[in-house]
């Protein structure tokens, strides 16, 4: 089927629909957008910038994509914005281009779920089924993996990265790095176990999980510090794949810290 397009509704010249798009009352769609098959703009949403949205992806009321983003630094450089296919973006949720600080692109995955009035800032880069719930804000460049959670009223400090299955909590602060398979809860967040109950809803390895739960017991044990116990984990868990995850999440840590639990020494 070809595009449809309501008549309350603005197309600029330049934009490219492909066939099944549905643009509905009073949308407007920049030059520089590209819908994919089967996209649909229920009403009175705004797709701007160089903003391309993948197939199969539905836009709710209120929505705006790709304006630019919120740094002074920003200076109208043509930037990106990639949000991937089969995604359900809800009510009054923004997204925004990315800068030249911080690779040009801000980049949402497949299979994605924004919830009412989350943000999405610039150079952000969300991976494959990430669910943002309501009135979560991402600053800008931070690194979220794949099937990570978010509850409500959660901020997240820029530059931040949080690895693949973690939870977050709801109202949470997240300041520092959220590792692979973790959970963080609170304001500033602190480390709170494992998310097990994604890990098993997932069908991860029964035999995995408890090598991992091992793991996670020796790296934010008490004794030497961090460096020295992630260290002893790679080495002792060489061959648990979920384990080196971890490892090789934590060792990759630049600026910012690393969420801990509650009763493990910030100073390392």
């Amino acid at each position: 089927m070809p595009a449809s397009v309501h008549p309350s509704a603005i197309v600029e010249p330049g934009a490219q629909l492909a066939d099944g798009v549905k643009v509905g009352p009073f949308c407007h769609v920049g030059a520089n957008v590209q819908l994919g098959a089967n996209v649909e703009l229920i009403s009175h949403v705004v797709v701007a910038g160089h903003t391309s949205i993948g197939a199969d992806t539905r836009v709710y009321p209120f929505a705006s994509l790709g304006q630019p983003p919120q740094d002074l630094k920003y200076h109208g450089e043509q930037s990106r914005l990639i949000i991937g296919e089969r995604c359900q973006i809800r009510e009054s949720a923004t997204v925004h281009l990315g800068t030249e600080g911080g690779g040009m692109e801000t980049r949402i995955g497949d299979d994605c779920l924004l919830m009412t009035a989350c943000h999405i800032a610039h150079d952000c880069i969300v991976g494959n089924n990430v669910i943002i719930a309501a009135y979560v804000g991402l600053a800008g460049h931070c690194h979220i993996g794949n099937y990570v959670a978010f509850g409500g009223m959660t901020g997240v400090h820029q530059f931040v990265r949080i690895g693949d299955h973690a939870f977050i909590g709801g109202y949470s602060m997240i300041h520092a790095d959220v590792i692979p398979y973790g959970m963080a809860l609170g304001n500033r967040a602190r480390l709170a176990g494992l998310n097990l109950v994604g890990l098993k809803r997932r069908k991860f390895d029964r035999e995995a999980i408890h090598a991992l739960r091992a793991a996670y017991r020796m790296i934010f044990a008490s004794e030497g510090t961090l460096k020295e116990r992630v260290e002893d984990a790679a080495e002792l868990f060489a061959n648990e794949p979920l384990v080196q995850d971890v490892v090789s999440f934590i060792t990759a840590a630049n600026d910012r810290p690393i969420c801990l639990p509650a009763d493990v020494a910030t100073e390392e």
